[in-house]
């Protein structure tokens, strides 16, 4: 299901499982799938033992963890996130994954859209 926006489709509902296998198959760690109105969405993915070179966004940001294990370090705070972690980091907070001991996979959310 979409709807036509000047001259792109937004899409109205999501197959996740799909998102996800293109994800996957693109072999980039960054995948957008939606962009819309106030907010954008995609899947990041890590490698266990891979370094997370993010640096603070200009968006407030959601992380929802599909799969994996690893520690969220924000602003010096580390917490351990796994499957079904939901994190909210506020804009220009200072965030990475840290130990990630099983490949991770994201849904994540940035609001407004992500620019860069």
């Amino acid at each position: 299901m979409t709807r036509k926006r000047g001259d792109r489709l937004i899409p109205l509902l999501v197959d996740l499982d799909q998102i996800r296998k293109t994800a996957c198959a693109s072999g980039e760690a960054w995948h957008e799938f939606l962009r819309a109105g106030m907010f954008s969405a995609g899947i990041y993915r890590l490698a266990a033992g891979e370094t997370d070179r993010q640096s603070p966004h200009a968006e407030d940001e959601i992380y929802y963890v599909l799969a994996g294990r690893a520690e969220l370090e924000v602003e010096g705070q580390r917490s351990p996130v796994g499957p079904g972690t939901l994190v909210f980091v506020p804009k220009r907070d200072g965030h990475r994954f840290v130990d990630i001991t099983e490949d991770l996979e994201l849904l994540v959310l940035f609001a407004p859209p992500e620019s860069g």
